[in-house]
């Protein structure tokens, strides 16, 4: 039996070689990158068995592996479901495989032909890391709205001359933003357009400077009270957070990071193994600027963190601290924290609010507490003192003490 077992192992990879055609030299690596991309063994099982009936179709059809492609695997799909054959996965199904073979340099990467806009946006994008220091997040924001702005301004019966744009332009394209976003996200507008208008003409894109022809957005700022929540809805939050299996254990690690330390969202996603400092209770968190500040680690978040690293977290080689939980699993992306939230609120039956509302709520429970401007600051990690003092206005009690009596009325 002590030598059978070995035999009827290597039996088995042989006869899945065998059977996969084409791709039958493929079969072992994709097994081990499905392992890698924390796959279940059923899952890859039966993605195995895709490959090898992917590499039987094109030894049929007479083509290369390196022909392989979306509209390849389309026609293999078209092909099975006209073979009869039920229970077939799409072409989203189907993206692992052709993901691996490409990362192999099995199949070759597609050749794609940029668009004249495609090729300005890349010329930005490598103007603001290199000339300008900004940040992935700030880069990709900024992107955006030039993508748009010059999608639906510089492009008149879909030719696109960037070249023809004007001061109107500029100024149509903000009033309609002003029409949907807030007046905070209305001043970013401005300075991304700014940014865009300067890009132009350095480049000689535009023979005019139209930046300063981008009007400023009105807004105070000490006009508002910043939205904020009662600490106890947000322990209603923490409360009604599931810790059953891996998603809700994970999911409350990130809540008790954004309610306790008031941690951004591109924050908690970009947190490593190695910035939580066990010893000295520590943990470094990478903020604006590629800023980074040490905060103590509370004890409950650090134990929700413990439970999360010793039950919950799949054992990759990522030094990220929060993976996916669903294959192909890796980092989480920033926008997961705000879904996070979201998902909280509706459990807990509270009007759905983003992350950043609980940083607020942060500040505002600090300032009740009796804790001072500056200690907030340093806790938010703001660069200016300012930005700390608008919170100075949520705490209603505090002002009635000082506010003066309405002249005319008995005090």
């Amino acid at each position: 039996m002590g030598q059978g077992a070995p035999r009827k192992g290597v039996g088995t990879v042989a006869g899945s070689r065998r059977k996969a055609g084409a791709l039958a030299s493929q079969v072992e690596g994709y097994r081990v990158w499905l392992a890698d991309h924390g796959y279940t063994t059923q899952t890859a099982r039966n993605m195995l068995k895709d490959l090898g009936q992917v590499g039987q179709w094109l030894s049929q059809r007479e083509l290369e592996v390196a022909d392989l492609s979306e509209e390849k695997l389309e026609l293999y799909l078209s092909d099975q479901r006209r073979a009869g054959r039920r229970r077939i996965c799409g072409l989203r199904g189907m993206m692992p495989l052709l993901t691996y073979l490409r990362e192999a340099r099995v199949v070759p990467a597609p050749q794609v032909v940029l668009s004249p806009l495609e090729v300005l946006l890349v010329q930005y994008r490598s103007w603001m890391a290199g000339e300008r220091g900004l940040s992935a997040a700030t880069m990709l924001r900024y992107e955006n709205t030039a993508r748009r702005f010059l999608t639906e301004q510089a492009m008149p019966g879909g030719v696109f001359t960037p070249s023809g744009l004007t001061g109107s332009d500029l100024n149509a394209f903000l009033l309609r933003e002003c029409a949907r976003v807030s007046a905070g996200s209305a001043k970013g507008r401005v300075a991304e357009l700014r940014s865009l208008m300067r890009f132009l003409h350095l480049h000689g894109v535009t023979p005019l400077r139209l930046g300063a022809a981008v009007p400023p957005v009105g807004g105070w700022r000490l006009a508002t009270v910043p939205p904020t929540m009662a600490a106890s809805e947000v322990q209603l939050l923490l409360d009604h957070c599931p810790r059953e299996d891996a998603v809700g254990i994970r999911d409350y690690a990130i809540l008790m990071l954004v309610a306790r330390l008031g941690l951004r969202s591109i924050e908690v996603a970009r947190l490593q193994l190695d910035d939580v400092d066990w010893r000295s209770g520590e943990i470094i968190v990478r903020g604006k600027g590629r800023r980074e500040d040490r905060l103590p680690l509370p004890v409950d978040v650090g134990e929700a963190l413990v439970a999360y690293l010793s039950a919950a977290r799949p054992q990759l080689l990522s030094r990220h601290l929060f993976l996916t939980c669903r294959a192909p699993r890796g980092p989480i992306r920033a926008d997961l924290v705000g879904d996070v939230v979201e998902r909280a609120c509706l459990r807990a039956g509270l009007p759905r609010v983003g992350p950043h509302r609980l940083r607020h709520a942060l500040a505002g429970e600090m300032l009740r507490q009796g804790a001072g401007l500056t200690a907030i600051g340093q806790v938010l990690r703001h660069q200016d003192l300012a930005t700390t003092a608008l919170y100075a206005k949520v705490d209603f009690t505090a002002l009635r003490a000082v506010a003066q009596p309405w002249p005319g009325q008995a005090a």
